[in-house]
């Protein structure tokens, strides 16, 4: 699994002019899965997200998880994640996993996900045309693949 994760004031995501999911300070989260992806990636993902240490303490120093300030979590799938660059100037997405494995894994990880926040978190529509706004607090995006976990 590859994920964006960005720190953000707030963000939403619209389908077809209607808001599906909005957050205030948190995260939005950009994920996308590939065929070989499997539920401990969903849990080690999960859990490096929740903990991950990029919000500001009382001396202004990024030392709090998303836990620590209350934040909330907005999950948007991502195909392009796996966007493959190296012939051309048109990616292609090989990689990317089938709708029929990355439905499922999508929507494990956005349970697990809430399962670690404590709370439910937002999400897109898997395969919809979305439209996501956000304002990156910041700007502090990390990048993550469960792939390359040392």
């Amino acid at each position: 699994m590859r994920a964006v994760i960005q720190r953000v004031s707030h963000a939403s995501v619209t389908i077809d002019g209607c808001v599906k999911s909005k957050i205030g300070q948190g995260f939005l989260v950009l994920v996308g899965c590939e065929n070989a992806d499997t539920v401990e990636d969903i849990t080690w993902l999960s859990k490096k997200i929740t903990g991950l240490r990029v919000f500001d303490d009382e001396n202004g120093v990024m030392n709090k998880s998303i836990m620590d300030v209350n934040g909330e979590i907005l999950v948007v799938s991502q195909f392009t994640l796996w966007a493959s660059y190296k012939k051309g100037n048109r990616p292609s997405y090989l990689r990317a996993g089938s709708h029929e494995i990355t439905v499922p894994l999508y929507e494990k990880f956005c349970n697990e996900l809430s399962l670690c926040l404590g709370k439910q978190v937002g999400t897109g529509e898997f395969g919809a045309d979305m439209k996501v706004e956000l304002l990156n607090d910041g700007p502090v995006t990390i990048c993550m693949d469960t792939k390359n976990k040392e």
